[in-house]
Formats: structure tokens, sequence, C-alpha cells
């Protein structure tokens, strides 16, 4: 009888240190409360319950909200492609990786600068993630700087549904830019209820650090429960600056800051789709940055995974990205540590991919490298597997020890399953590597990103969509007194 292969884990938590965060984090919101910007979300506490201050607009949230709200919120998510061919599971210990998203800047290989990018990046971008099998969802993962800023979150939309059929996490930047962007995604999926059958997108929903919930953030909130769009709840407590400085302190924090984000969910359309997560940081005192590859950042991660798993919600978190200013040494080290750590947590939802510099920079070679990273972490999760009743005896038995293992149909059989290749990490021998120029692996990825960007692609869209999407995206465009849209070739 086979074995089944045990799946690795980390664990940075106690059950009874779990309950006592959540315990405390409940308090904090009944105690404390939660500041609420939001008028309709105002309403919608005091109309469950809940006591509120009208002047200091802070809500006090008691425990029978939240306990009623993590009755009714979904403990999986399945999220659909473009095309609704491809489904993914968002809950358990199910991993998908996706870039990060909404970085300032691009990183820029040839010249080895940072820089603002344009519509013409954020299409690169879309398309090279097309290419790119271990993420399995895209992000709007670049603001573009050629677009005004009041219409630059559904622009990015507009952009990423064209050049790539995965799964998208995106966000608003204004409260009005939620309707053209719902429009866009119905046009996509063909009716409304079709897209709340079949989710095509997240929208990430930030509270401010400390416990805080603005008006545009609750009403993305609002706006994506009634549509069955999921949201993604981003914490960012910073250690000791805008949270407790103990690793616990922030986790409580972080705790109370989503649950009240499930709360005003629920409140708004019982069931609705809400992930736990953030993007949370520890604070260099000494540089005072946010380092997100720090690995007190990555335990906070890990350990708020356990807590989200715990109240029976779909997890997320940033991580696997790097402080680095280039795609270096750092960039690798980091990336590669949050990856491995992201995927032994079970996250369900993992950002970062191809970020730098305090998550303020995307790089499209760093993506590509962060590609091979990912599908480690994949092949790490499955575990060692026996594959034969007898594993290695039987072999023997029959050629001896002078077997030839290098033809021999086991290894014929087994060695794709065994072993996942890398498609950029450099595995040649050392007078390749003299004879091809010396090229770093950033050089090596820049190349894989021409190659694959290269040459002719396949439309993710019909014709008659993208019509439809792209009126949308000009009427909106106008409303906010912008007449032209940014060529997309």
């Amino acid at each position: 009888m086979l074995n089944e292969p045990l799946r690795p884990s980390v664990k940075f938590l106690s059950n009874a240190l779990i309950d006592k965060i959540v315990d405390e984090s409940c308090q904090l919101l009944e105690r404390i409360g939660v500041f609420v910007e939001n008028q309709e979300a105002m309403g919608l506490f005091l109309e469950a319950g809940a006591k509120a201050d009208p002047t200091s607009r802070r809500v006090y949230i008691p425990r029978k909200l939240v306990d009623d709200a993590l009755k009714s919120a979904p403990r999986s998510i399945t999220l659909f492609d473009a095309r609704g061919e491809k489904s993914f599971l968002i809950g358990g210990d199910e991993i998908h990786f996706d870039p990060g998203s909404t970085a300032l800047r691009l990183f820029d290989h040839r010249t080895q600068c940072e820089r603002k990018a344009v519509t013409a990046d954020l299409v690169r971008f879309s398309s090279l993630i097309q290419r790119l099998e271990n993420f399995h969802f895209q992000s709007t993962g670049l603001i573009s700087s050629d677009v005004p800023e009041a219409i630059s979150d559904c622009h990015r939309l507009f952009i990423a549904l064209q050049n790539c059929s995965k799964p998208i996490v995106t966000g608003l930047f204004v409260v009005e830019g939620f309707k053209p962007m719902l429009e866009m995604l119905v046009a996509v999926r063909g009716s409304a209820a079709k897209l709340r059958e079949q989710p095509l997108a997240i929208f990430d929903a930030c509270p401010s650090p400390p416990l805080r919930w603005s008006n545009l953030t609750t009403q993305s909130l609002i706006d994506c429960a009634r549509a069955g769009i999921p949201s993604e709840l981003v914490s960012m407590p910073l250690t000791g600056a805008t949270a407790p400085v103990t690793l616990t302190g922030s986790l409580v924090q972080l705790t109370a800051e989503n649950l009240a984000g499930v709360v005003i969910t629920q409140l708004a359309m019982p069931g609705a789709p809400v992930i736990f997560g953030g993007s949370p940081s520890c604070f260099d005192m000494h540089t005072a940055n946010p380092p997100m590859g720090a690995i007190e950042t990555m335990m906070i991660d890990s350990a708020y995974s356990q807590i989200g798993k715990s109240l029976g919600l779909p997890t997320h978190a940033y991580i696997g990205l790097s402080d680095s200013k280039c795609v270096d040494a750092q960039a690798g080290l980091e990336s590669g540590m949050g990856a491995v750590l992201a995927a032994l947590s079970g996250i369900n939802v993992i950002s970062g991919g191809g970020m730098m510099d305090f998550e303020s920079t995307q790089s499209l070679e760093k993506l590509v490298i962060d590609n091979d990273i990912c599908g480690m972490a994949y092949r790490m999760i499955e575990g060692i597997s026996q594959r034969n009743e007898t594993m290695a005896l039987d072999l023997f038995l029959e050629g001896g020890a002078g077997i030839d293992f290098l033809t021999h149909p086991h290894t014929l059989q087994w060695h794709l399953q065994e072993q996942k290749y890398p498609a950029i990490i450099n595995r040649d021998g050392y007078q390749q590597w003299i004879d091809e120029g010396k090229p770093t692996l950033a050089d090596r990825a820049a190349a894989k990103v021409e190659e694959f960007l290269g040459g002719d692609r396949d439309p993710v869209l019909s014709q008659e969509v993208v019509r439809d999407v792209r009126r949308i995206m000009e009427q909106y465009a106008k409303l906010s007194g912008f007449a032209t849209l940014p060529p997309l070739d």
C-alpha cells in the first residue's frame, strides 16, 4: 500500500495563543472601537445594534456581530479565468501566487534605474504574466503615469483584461471607479449573474492603521459584497510605528482591522466572499523604512494566516518580495525565503512577485525569476511521494549493483514527476557560462522577457467584448475630462 505524501508545513502560533489574540482583538473592537468614515457603513452598524459615536465616527462592534459575520462568510472562494474555463479554489491550504500590485515605478533593466510606468509598460506587464505559468493570478501591478489619477484604477483593469486571461487582483483609487470597473468585468463574463457565479476579480481594500476604515475602502467592501466580488482585506500595521512594536501586539491590531472588515462585508450582504489578509511590516528603527523582506515581517504574515484559517476564512499575504533596489542577490534571497515560508504556511493568495524597494517598484526581470521561485515552492509542498510499492529494492534485484539508472524505464517514467525544471535558473557548467559571456541571472531574465513578449499573441477576449470594454473605458475617461486614451501598442 502506497503512503500519501506528507505536506510540509510551518506554524508560529499555538492554538492557545491564537485564541488569546482573537479574544483581545474582539475586546479591542468592542471597547476601543474602529473609525468608520463611510456613512452607509455607519448606518449598517447602527441597524445591526452596534454602538457608535457620530462625532468621532467610532463604531464599537460587539462580539456577537463578529461571530455572526464569521458564520456567514464563506470558508472558500472559487475564481475563474476570463474564459470561464479554469477554476482556482481559494481556501484550505491551496496556494496561488500573483504579482505585487499598484507599484508606483518600474525598474528598467537597461538603465538600471527606476522610472514611472506608462501604458505600454502595463501592456507588457500583463502580457508577460499570461506567459508565466506559476503565477495563477494576474494583478493590476503598475500605475500608468500617462493617464489622470482619477481614472488610473479603471485604466489598469482595462489593460489587464485585454492582455491576460488569468483571474485578476485589483482595487479602487476613487469611489467612482467601481461602476465602470464592474461594468467591464460584467462585459467580459457576459452578465452580472454570471460574474457572481464565476468571479473573475478580487478587490483589495486596505484599512488605515490603526483601526481606521476610510470612506473609499469601506465603500469598496460594500459594493463588492453586493456584486458578489471577493474583497481582500489588506491590513498594514507597522510594528512600533502604526502598531504595537511586539509581533503579537501587531497581530492583535491586524486581526481587529480584518474582523471589522469581515463584519462590514457581511452586514452589506450575508455570505459575501471575503479574504483575511494584509501587508504588514516590522518597522526598521535604524532607517525608518518598512522592510517587506525582513524575517519578522514574514513571521507576522505566516502567523496571521494561522489566525485567518482558525476563523474559517481564506487567507492572503504580501510576502515573497524584496527591498532591494535592483535584481541582485538580496532580491533573490528575500523573495525566495518569503515564497517558501508562504507556501509552507498554506497562505491562499500570495502577492508580491516582481516587487522591490519597499513594495513600490515592479521589475519584469524579477517577475521572471520569481516565477521559477514560485515553481519551486509548488514542488516543495507536493512533498515526497512513494511512487512504487517497492521503492528501490526491485530495481537492484533486477539489475544488480551495475544497473544503468540513466536509461532505465523507471527513470523515464518518473523523472518529470520527481523533478520540476526551472525556466531561468542557470544549471549549465562553468565553461558554458563563460562561452555565453558571463550573463547574470538578471541578464538571462531580461532575455527571457523579450522572448516571452516577442511575436504574435493570442487574443484574450473576443473583438465584441474588447469593443464593449473600450466603450466603457472611453465613456468614463470623457466624464473625467480625458478625451483620448493612450494607445495600447
